[in-house]
């Protein structure tokens, strides 16, 4: 198949764009920066495409003509750095114009992708303790919550008879080289690892394998449709999650982080990523027959932290 992402550079991007080219696909990266060329397969051949995505169509539309499937990974970090008002500006407008540039596209395409599979976030449930959150749940409050569900609106333009829009609610991707387990290890390789806040807000993650099989899951599962939670099926609460980490690397885990140090370190964002409790299950993947290979945090800590 010929496959075009938008935010193939990135850290899931690349993971995802590596798998597929192993599978033999066509693989288009879209990118606003130089991208480095990932290694070719037998089968598989990769094309990088520059594009502005301003909303708009442009000269990168011409080159993805004849795509099957167009996967939108594209925007900036959530948690690259405290949130002003200019900074959550451009955090919507780095998911909306690119995914609105995604669907003229779609729109005008021929003949059109088969489907559409457009990143989001367990962001969209917001904070709602122990409950258990499918994807039936609705959207929760909070600046996550209405900038998941405005991305997912965006996206929804392109569905039509011929494109299926898929949804991707992603969790807490683990990997050792970048994300939220890179930016923890370290301090539990120190012995001050610990839970954050009180230790009972409930954690949803998933292996970065995990992640990227799942996706592919979603490509050759022409019935998927709306939204697909990304993460493994056993979520565990930030205690439980730290005491995991520190069995993986031989530390204790007890230097607790109090909500008001992370408040006054992290401001806004401390909440949403840190504090807010998603107990989210991936009930359509496992409904679907998809089968995880590390459903437990042991197992995915034990298989990334392998010397």
């Amino acid at each position: 198949m010929r496959i075009a992402i938008a935010g193939g550079s990135g850290f899931l991007g690349r993971s995802l764009t590596s798998a597929l080219l192993s599978a033999g696909h066509h693989v288009q990266v879209l990118s606003r920066q130089t991208v480095r060329q990932a290694p070719k397969t037998r089968d598989g051949r990769i094309e990088l495409v520059n594009w502005t995505p301003d909303g708009t169509l442009g000269p990168w539309a011409t080159s993805c003509a004849g795509a099957d499937i167009v996967i939108n990974l594209a925007g900036e970090s959530i948690g690259k750095r405290r949130w002003s008002a200019k900074r959550k500006a451009e955090l919507i407008t780095s998911r909306l114009l690119p995914t609105r540039s995604l669907v003229k596209f779609i729109d005008g395409a021929m003949p059109p992708p088969s489907a559409f599979l457009s990143g989001s976030a367990i962001g969209f449930y917001g904070n709602r303790g122990d409950e258990t959150l499918t994807e039936d749940a609705t959207e929760g409050r909070g600046f996550l919550a209405e900038l998941a569900w405005r991305w997912e609106q965006e996206a929804l333009n392109a569905e039509s008879d011929t494109t299926r829009v898929v949804f991707l609610r992603t969790g807490m991707v683990l990997d050792t080289n970048e994300g939220a387990l890179q930016k923890l290890i370290p301090p539990f390789k120190l012995f001050g690892g610990g839970p954050f806040g009180t230790g009972r807000q409930q954690v949803s993650w998933i292996h970065r394998d995990d992640w990227v099989s799942l996706v592919q899951w979603v490509i050759c599962t022409p019935g998927v449709r709306g939204p697909v939670n990304l993460t493994a099926p056993r979520p565990l609460t930030s205690a439980e999650f730290a005491h995991a980490l520190g069995r993986a690397l031989r530390r204790p885990a007890r230097m607790a982080m109090p909500s008001s140090l992370l408040k006054m370190v992290l401001g806004e964002m401390a909440e949403p990523l840190l504090l807010f409790s998603q107990r989210v299950i991936p009930e359509r993947a496992l409904k679907g027959g998809f089968r995880f290979a590390f459903d437990t945090l042991d197992a995915a800590l034990g298989d990334l932290l392998v010397s």
